[in-house]
């Protein structure tokens, strides 16, 4: 009889993720490329090996069960750390990390970051690159959960922040609210109130950071609220009269000149917030070649400034 060794290989846990992820066995072994049988006896060995029930098969679907949840969510962290230590042997090897994820904020330029993309790939660098989006928190808890290794945007800057984490300043955001011309606000006498604006629909970006974790940033309680992915979808929404919020100025500003946005003054304070770009820095060993070629891009005023400056069709 084999082993939990034996069998908890990463193939096996990629398998059951894929089992986990498609909700059956039937749809597994497609995306596998296995027939259904085969697919069944390897969980099959996996769950002799372990003695536990890994899968409820009572139904069509296939239900993990407690055992079967644990597993899969340790999958996932087994998994991250093999790719990991490879990344790590091939820095140790040649210099280069094997992979190279960047998250990228919604309020930053992603034409300016493909430009970057660009020009890192025209390197022909032995790193694969990866560009994650995110939003608010989401962006730095991609980087502090290990799923990136650069963090472009960051907003929201906690304190106590490990010290494998480090950051610098892009830049600051300058916000405004702004609502479309046919929207009631826009004829509504200033400075517009927090009474007044909780009686009109706000348009939020959602937070990317896992369910039960994220935030809202200038939300009033009891407020309707419309949430979108990301800024571009929240922009679209305001143009169309959907509701108001506040926007990057920069972003808002082609808007505002041709009057399809009106901006309007508020009682609370002006916002302004700072954005980062953050990144794992270990004391041990000095940043791979890809990472450092990015930080050295970022070093560039020119480079920062483009990134705050997103541009969208007028």
């Amino acid at each position: 009889m084999q082993t939990p060794r034996d069998t908890l290989t990463p193939e096996a846990l990629a398998m059951l993720q894929t089992i986990g992820s498609t909700g059956s066995f039937a749809a597994a072994a497609r995306a596998l490329g296995l027939v259904p049988s085969a697919l069944t006896y390897r969980v099959r060995q996996i769950e002799d090996a372990l003695d536990v029930l890994l899968f409820d098969r009572s139904s069509k679907q296939a239900q993990p069960t407690a055992a079967g949840q644990e597993l899969l969510r340790e999958a996932s962290r087994l998994l991250r750390d093999v790719d990991a230590v490879a990344n790590r042997v091939k820095r140790v090897a040649t210099g280069w990390e094997a992979v190279l994820t960047v998250a990228v904020d919604s309020i930053m330029a992603h034409n300016v970051v493909m430009e970057l993309c660009e020009a890192f790939l025209a390197l022909n660098p032995p790193t694969r690159l990866r560009l994650r989006h995110e939003t608010l928190s989401g962006t730095l808890n991609a980087l502090t959960s290990g799923q990136a290794d650069l963090a472009l945007g960051v907003l929201l800057l906690p304190t106590g922040l490990s010290s494998d984490i480090a950051h610098l300043p892009l830049g600051p955001v300058e916000f405004v609210f702004a609502v479309a011309p046919h929207h009631p606000l826009a004829s509504l006498p200033e400075p517009l109130s927090d009474e007044v604006l909780q009686q009109h629909r706000a348009v939020a970006v959602a937070d990317s950071v896992p369910r039960g974790a994220g935030l809202t940033v200038g939300l009033l309680g009891g407020q309707d609220v419309f949430t979108v992915p990301d800024m571009a979808s929240k922009l679209e929404a305001q143009l169309r009269g959907l509701g108001g919020g506040f926007l990057p100025l920069s972003m808002a500003q082609p808007y505002l000149s041709s009057g399809r946005l009106v901006a309007k003054n508020v009682s609370r304070a002006q916002r302004i917030g700072e954005t980062h770009y953050a990144w794992r820095n270990s004391r041990k060993a000095s940043p791979g070649k890809a990472l450092q070629w990015w930080l050295d891009q970022l070093k560039s005023e020119t480079t920062q400034r483009a990134l705050l400056q997103p541009q969208y069709r007028v």
